[in-house]
């Protein structure tokens, strides 16, 4: 590691199989803390290549504990995080309106490192099971449309990075790879990244694979769509721009799709919104981002996938599928 660091802190890029080599030496506990600290904040430092992270990306697929979805059409509804803003738990919202409209969901999520309250942290806190049981996770497919990747349970390698990561406490590049490495690699993604740099690095390492991917940035810095200005896509076959008046809403301000302030907070948030008691803000941010997903699975059009999200959510069946997801949880 040594060699490494002093090649990177004289501003020198990793090849693929070194970023690769690097990142399985973590998992096997082949370097310190402060080694691996070290390693992680040279990114803080400059940007990732996109070498680096296609390296750092097979690594993570390479030792992940692979579960076996095949049989569905599944989309996962996964942002970076790390864009600083603390909303409330937008894209796992979404996941939820989009189950309900009979997308098949693979959420990939972990704890907030960087935020207050990741998606899993709330998961947990309303009585979500985590688990790598391939028949488990298909019971959540086949009775409520969505089931929960919890990361740490299928990327073991990670155990060492973790704690580091949480010392920390800001984005890292291991913010860039979670929307790249869900296990069960669904056929279908749609990922929201904190800046455009990532949005181009994360569409040249898609184009060579047979996902069919969106990429979502909003331009005044969310990793989803906020309709708190216009929204850049980026898929396999177009780019675009999409701002609010596309999914027939206004503008919104950056007050009003603010998270909560705790765990407890953002959990009683995300009841009142997926029962549809949600402020109209809050409700079309999560529709629009659930469009999005609709979208990328059916080629509708954004506000055709809007329409379907709005039912999904208002009608109760983005709740039916929470509540069956507790069920089975139980």
């Amino acid at each position: 590691m040594k060699n490494i660091l002093n090649r990177l802190i004289n501003h020198e890029t990793l090849s693929r199989e070194e970023a690769k080599n690097v990142l399985i030496t973590i998992s096997n506990g082949g370097y310190n803390n402060s080694q691996i600290a070290s390693f992680l904040t040279v990114y803080m430092m400059r940007s990732i290549t996109i070498e680096e992270l296609a390296g750092f990306r097979e690594a993570l697929l390479e030792l992940c504990i692979r579960v076996d979805l095949s049989a569905y059409n599944t989309i996962d509804l996964c942002g970076t995080g790390g864009d600083g803003k603390d909303t409330f738990n937008i894209s796992t919202l979404a996941s939820f309106v989009a189950a309900g409209a009979g997308i098949k969901v693979a959420k990939h999520g972990n704890y907030g490192v960087s935020s207050i309250s990741g998606s899993s942290n709330v998961m947990e806190k309303l009585g979500i099971r985590f688990s790598n049981d391939n028949g488990f996770l298909e019971s959540c497919m086949d009775q409520a449309g969505i089931c929960i990747l919890h990361a740490p349970l299928f990327h073991p390698a990670m155990k060492n990075v973790g704690p580091i990561r949480k010392e920390l406490a800001v984005k890292t590049f291991f913010n860039m790879l979670g929307p790249m490495v869900n296990p069960s690699f669904p056929k279908n993604q749609l990922v929201g990244v904190f800046n455009l740099e990532l949005a181009r690095m994360y569409a040249y390492l898609y184009q060579n694979t047979d996902v069919n991917f969106t990429i979502l940035h909003s331009l005044d810095g969310y990793d989803e769509i906020s309709l708190t200005g216009a929204s850049k896509t980026i898929s396999k076959t177009k780019e675009g721009m999409l701002n609010p008046e596309d999914f027939g809403v206004n503008l919104l301000t950056q007050k009003e799709i603010e998270g909560g302030t705790t765990i407890e907070e953002s959990a009683e948030m995300f009841t009142t919104i997926i029962a549809g008691k949600g402020t109209e803000a809050q409700n079309n941010v999560v529709c629009a981002n659930a469009a999005m997903a609709i979208a990328t699975v059916t080629n509708c059009s954004p506000l055709e996938g809007f329409q379907i999200a709005k039912e999904s959510l208002l009608s109760g069946k983005g709740l039916l599928s929470l509540k069956k997801l507790q069920e089975l949880s139980k």
